[in-house]
């Protein structure tokens, strides 16, 4: 008992122990906060450095090995479409061209493959999966050069396809599987980051706010007390001390809150739409090879066909289509969805994007990558209805040329559109990271600053009172 009412008159019973008391209270509160708004600037600094430098770019890398891994294979298939026999009566810019393009794309895979390597590394299944990559790619190169060289010699043209056959087996078989999981392996680590993320600036949130609420009703209780045993209205102290404190909380409040939005429109808003546009793009070039297939190797005509159908459907999907009557689907659903943007009556990665549409001017170059994907489709019937008449060599003059009013020219307009409305939304995603950046390194530093004062503050605005009782 003797120590329990020493306990109390030295913390509660006289004036200036009360004083001593809620001063206490309020700065250990102030600094607590600060600490706290400090801690998650740091974390908020170290989530937007990891999405920027880690989680999208392993993500993207991933799906820009899967196009080019397709790219490298219909070049190929171009290569030997329009070589000629040993370059005689070759179709000299579509050869060119295919060559520039096939080189850019094993460059381009080579670049992801080592990017991938380093992304994978603790995660074994991952790096596993690089590895076989890696070991399929080399072999893929094998058979595709020698393909490419029984083709330069004088009647190699069905050594070469052989050649081709397995090299393009091996791709559909392994490498694009490969290349698939490692999207979706990446995608889901993103997507498992940003909801981690996302529930500690929740809890953060909270614990602001109930701190600071502490805070403020401390203060308030303080500057009541003042009021009360000495007859003052305000003590100048206390009340800067609160203004402050209100400042840093509501400052603080809106910091982590900003950074939870901007995080939400860089994954969903911005990264989703990113993710289904570059699916698209390989799924484009797959289809375009397919095609190119198609025309090499008439014996394998009964599979690159519903190959090609197949892959269309998956980027714009007409239930129950055939190539026959796609073309009048495709108008057909596209014409409800101009009546009436609500009405997806379609499927696939265009249906996707067309139903994340989120920022200026995105929805209009979705819309054209549409347009000009239907006017590839059309080109596509053109090219199969001249092989049907026998005329072969008019087929692959128009499929491979790139003049204008030709399916190159229109895959490469398609492929721009597509470019377009990912850019607007790369932009925005690098536009949240930065937003999100500066939140934390610009706002919550005055936070801490502003709760630093409000102690300072409490600490001089009590020294006079407590010198009263000296």
């Amino acid at each position: 008992m003797a120590a329990r009412a020493a306990l109390r008159r030295r913390y509660w019973a006289t004036v200036p122990a009360r004083l001593r008391l809620l001063r206490a209270a309020t700065v250990s509160l102030a600094v607590a906060l600060a600490l706290l708004l400090a801690l998650a600037g740091l974390a908020a600094i170290g989530t937007w450095n990891t999405v920027a430098g880690r989680d999208a770019p392993r993500t993207t890398s991933a799906a820009d090995l899967n196009l080019a891994l397709n790219d490298m294979d219909a070049q190929a298939a171009n290569l030997l479409l329009s070589s000629g026999n040993a370059g005689k009566g070759r179709l000299q810019t579509p050869y060119d061209k295919a060559f520039g393009f096939y080189g850019d794309a094993r460059r381009e895979i080579g670049h992801d493959l080592r990017t991938l390597a380093v992304a994978a590394q603790g995660d074994r299944a991952d790096e596993r999966t690089v590895e076989s990559l890696t070991d399929n790619f080399a072999e893929y190169q094998e058979r595709i050069g020698r393909a490419l060289e029984n083709d330069a010699r004088a009647g190699g043209k069905a050594a070469a396809l052989n050649d081709y056959r397995t090299a393009t087996d091996l791709l559909q078989g392994q490498l694009l599987p490969e290349a698939r999981t490692l999207v979706d392996s990446n995608n889901s680590a993103f997507n498992r980051g940003y909801a981690q993320a996302r529930s500690t600036l929740a809890a953060q949130l909270v614990a602001v706010v109930v701190l600071g609420v502490l805070l403020l009703a401390a203060l308030g209780v303080l500057q009541w007390y003042l009021a009360r045993r000495f007859h003052r209205i305000l003590n100048p102290g206390v009340l800067a001390a609160t203004v402050c404190a209100l400042l840093a909380v509501l400052l603080g409040g809106q910091a982590l809150s900003a950074s939870a939005g901007h995080l939400r429109v860089a994954r969903h808003d911005a990264f989703d739409s990113v993710v289904a546009l570059s699916r698209a793009r390989a799924i484009a070039y797959d289809a375009n090879a397919d095609e190119s297939r198609w025309l090499l190797d008439p014996e394998r005509r009964d599979q690159y066909g519903p190959a090609f159908l197949a892959k269309s459907q998956e980027l714009y999907g007409n239930s129950g289509a055939t190539l026959s009557n796609y073309d009048a689907e495709l108008d057909r659903t596209w014409q409800r969805y101009q009546a009436d943007r609500n009405d997806l009556a379609f499927t696939g990665e265009f249906q996707r994007e067309l139903a994340n549409i989120t920022f200026p001017g995105e929805r209009a170059a979705a819309e054209k990558t549409v347009e000009t994907y239907a006017v590839y489709e059309r080109d596509d019937r053109k090219v199969r209805a001249l092989v049907a008449q026998g005329k072969e060599r008019e087929a692959v003059e128009f499929c491979m040329d790139w003049q204008p009013g030709t399916s190159n020219a229109h895959f490469g307009a398609w492929m721009a559109a597509l470019d377009d409305v990912t850019d607007i939304n790369r932009q925005h995603f690098t536009a949240s990271v930065d937003a999100g950046r500066s939140e934390a390194t610009g706002l919550l530093p005055w936070t801490c600053a502003l709760l630093l004062a409000a102690g300072v503050l409490t600490l001089f605005g009590l020294r006079p009172r407590l010198a009263e009782f000296r």
